[in-house]
């Protein structure tokens, strides 16, 4: 290499340059992709959003990978405290004892992201004419402890409805499920299930057991509705029958509405990490509430999602 050539490519760059180089490389640095894997362990209810939401961001951000873990709402607790997971979908809020877990581990409270409203629902199968029942039936026929006032256990169809007959089967979820929760504190007024309840792993293993069973009763989230099933309504304290439905549970009007959260593993004034912060973004976005109404559950309303973004910094100039 000429003597000349050398000594031009060892000489520092003159400041102007320097600076032009800068400005040419922070924008390109800002915009580095999002990537890296991204775990969720929790709520089974919300598995197909999750799943949905995650597709959804690795076609926007292909270096992503969702990691999903969907044993039930009371698994994500644990997995926040020990944090094997900083995303904990759940179908409940979480407890006082499982808050406090967490804030001796880590000094914070969890951060509580609400993402949806579900109306969990009773079904039955799609052969089967019962309409609606009140909280006081559906607890005689799920608990031993008839605390909503039932005076007796409720064995057989025909007591509900003289035309139908045989017993009724009972299918419902494990007690690590935050539906298992909801239907334990709302429907059967804090009292327990019966021991033939049929305990199974995932809401559509209940929707789909109801569906291959004529005298067959079981709980899941709306969004799990078949061809297969019937969706109840309930009985209110006038006689008159709520229907599960987006609107009702938006109103309040259904009494075993319930919102869907996802917590998370953010401690107060910490900034967003890239990968949470797009999750979250594209979850309380117009595209991740369209995820929701497709698949079944209730989204946010508008208002709501913004007051939400708001508090979480993520609206635009925060």
């Amino acid at each position: 290499m000429p003597l000349a050539r050398r000594l031009l490519r060892h000489r520092p760059l003159p400041g102007w340059l320097m600076l032009l180089a800068w400005l040419v490389a922070a924008p390109l640095q800002a915009s580095s992709p999002i990537a890296g894997p991204l775990h969720s362990i929790g709520s089974e209810t919300l598995a197909s959003l999750m799943l949905r939401w995650g597709e959804t961001l690795e076609a926007r951000h292909p270096g992503v990978r969702l990691q999903l873990q969907a044993s039930g709402s009371s698994t994500a607790p644990p997995a926040l405290v020990a944090g094997t997971s900083r995303l904990g979908p759940m179908s409940r809020p979480m407890s006082e004892s499982e808050r406090a877990a967490f804030i001796a581990a880590h000094g914070y409270p969890p951060l509580a992201v609400p993402v949806a409203m579900d109306a969990l629902a009773f079904f039955v199968h799609r052969d089967n004419p019962v309409e609606a029942l009140s909280l006081a039936q559906l607890d005689a026929i799920f608990s031993d402890t008839r605390r909503c006032g039932g005076a007796a256990p409720l064995e057989r169809w025909d007591e509900l409805r003289p035309t139908l007959s045989g017993g009724i089967s009972r299918y419902g979820r494990n007690s690590a499920s935050g539906s298992h929760g909801v239907v334990r504190r709302l429907a059967l007024c804090g009292g327990d299930f019966r021991l033939d309840v049929g305990e199974l792993m995932g809401s559509a293993a209940v929707v789909a057991a109801v569906a291959n069973d004529p005298r067959g009763i079981g709980y899941a989230g709306l969004g799990y509705l078949t061809p297969g099933v019937r969706a109840l309504g309930l009985v209110g304290d006038d006689g008159g029958a709520v229907r599960p439905t987006a609107e009702a549970a938006l109103a309040g009007d259904y009494p075993l509405s319930r919102p869907l959260y996802l917590y998370l593993n953010l401690a107060p004034g910490e900034p967003w990490p890239p990968l949470e912060r797009a999750f979250v973004e594209l979850v309380l976005s117009a595209e991740g509430q369209a995820i929701v109404e497709e698949l079944g559950f209730v989204a946010l309303p508008p208002g709501r999602l913004t007051e939400i973004r708001r508090r979480l910094g993520l609206e635009p100039g925060h």
